[in-house]
């Protein structure tokens, strides 16, 4: 079964909120014949198109191919939040690869969100672009340790974007009575996501990309020139990026034992009204510190989109809106009643130590994936580090793949078998308070 149309229509967006409230793009030809280019960019999320475009703008003649439609995958399907530093926080990145690699990890990731805020205003993307993340602690331990962590951020890294919050204070900010306290972060934003890939893809165009859709690859021949095979063609490139994410399939092994595809899920209500001042009376987003995490934001018609649940095989549950209301109604109980309108789901790629996987996976092949749910910035990053290592200025690109990535234990056939008893296990930590 392949992930690309095991739950979605063949050139068709799902039945978002997004995808209704989008600015569309006419469809982009698919790929027939034979052609040539410096680089091939597989895979239209945001990191192909932030590669592409990143190229283009550098004089490279870039094909950019997608097996569905730019934006398709969970780059138009995300919570839309624009996270500050790695999806690890920085003391354990710091355990791990010591204080200097850290600082750099850091620095990077503030690179991300400038980026993604600078490539908007840049290119005049519609994407309702808003400040303000809060992160929130459903326990007193975790109320502490977010606590510790703001001041941490603060204290070594200078960030002074960061208010910590009590529970009256976070009250007034996000008034779920799951939450006793946490910190907001005036540095994040939250978007539209799917608007911002499209704006990005116009962009791409406008640089001379040569974007073709409906556009599977099925094969990569390596050598000296890469020839990247679509059933009904090929592009013979010096350089080849893999930007495939949850979705790459059975393209490169080395990835694919690193990079685990699994699902989420979102909703969106019905417009609130004069309930808004219930759920969010600030325009902020928020994530909680649950394992399983649960974000949510305000939408620009007044609705609350909230994403919640997992689930790792290939098929996305029947009943979308049943499996994301149940821990919607947990964080907002005067909601257990709101009408859904809109209920999808999204597949990400994730890796063990839930850190980014970029590599050279071939002698003319880079490939960055496993956002693993931090991937506004980050991807939107990696597309254009990897357009620099090309241009032959790899310091950034260089940092993110030295990063500790091991594979995923037992194979293809045993990784989601294993994931799914781990993360139950923390789901019942979660129920539990523990």
């Amino acid at each position: 079964m392949n992930l690309l149309y095991a739950n979605d229509k063949r050139g068709a967006y799902p039945p978002s909120w997004y995808a209704a409230t989008a600015t569309p793009l006419e469809p982009f030809a698919p790929l027939k014949g034979a052609q040539k280019a410096d680089v091939c960019v597989i895979g239209a999320g945001y990191t192909g198109l932030s590669a592409a475009l990143h190229l283009a703008q550098a004089g490279r003649d870039v094909v950019l191919l997608d097996a569905q439609r730019v934006g398709f995958g969970a780059s138009g399907r995300n919570g839309g939040q624009l996270g500050s530093g790695q999806r690890t926080e920085q003391d354990a990145l710091e355990r791990m690869v010591g204080d200097p690699e850290a600082k750099k990890l850091w620095d990077l990731a503030e690179d991300a969100k400038d980026l993604v805020k600078s490539l908007i205003a840049d290119h005049n993307i519609e994407c309702h672009l808003k400040p303000g993340v809060a992160w929130t602690g459903s326990s007193d331990a975790e109320v502490k340790h977010l606590h510790d962590y703001a001041n941490h951020l603060s204290g070594k890294y200078g960030y002074s974007q960061i208010e910590t919050l009590d529970r009256a204070a976070l009250q007034s900010v996000c008034p779920s009575p799951d939450y006793r306290g946490g910190f907001l972060d005036r540095g994040a934003a939250h978007l539209h996501p799917l608007n911002y890939a499209l704006g990005l893809a116009k962009a791409a165009k406008a640089a001379g990309v040569r974007i073709h859709e409906g556009s599977a690859v099925h094969h990569i021949d390596e050598g000296a020139k890469a020839i990247v095979r679509t059933d009904a063609g090929h592009v013979e490139a010096d350089h080849v990026i893999l930007a495939c994410n949850g979705y790459l399939g059975g393209l490169n092994r080395k990835v694919a034992a690193r990079v685990m595809p699994i699902n989420n899920f979102i909703v969106a209500t019905e417009p609130l009204g004069d309930r808004i001042a219930e759920v969010l009376p600030r325009d902020v987003a928020v994530a909680d510190s649950r394992f399983v995490v649960n974000y949510f934001r305000l939408s620009h018609d007044g609705r609350l989109l909230f994403g919640g649940g997992e689930s790792y095989g290939y098929r996305f549950p029947t009943d979308i809106a049943a499996k994301v209301r149940k821990p919607m109604s947990v964080v907002f109980p005067n909601l257990k009643d709101v009408k859904i309108d809109y209920a999808w789901g999204g597949t990400l790629g994730i890796t063990m130590k839930r850190l980014p996987y970029l590599a050279r996976s071939g002698k003319n092949i880079l490939s960055a994936s496993g956002y693993s749910g931090h991937g506004v910035g980050t991807a939107t990053h990696a597309g254009k580090l990897m357009a620099l290592a090309i241009q032959g200025d790899s310091d950034g690109f260089d940092t993110l793949a030295a990063l500790p990535n091991t594979p995923f234990p037992g194979g293809s056939a045993m990784r989601s078998p294993l994931l799914v008893m781990a993360m139950t296990w923390y789901a019942l930590r979660d129920r539990l308070g523990l």
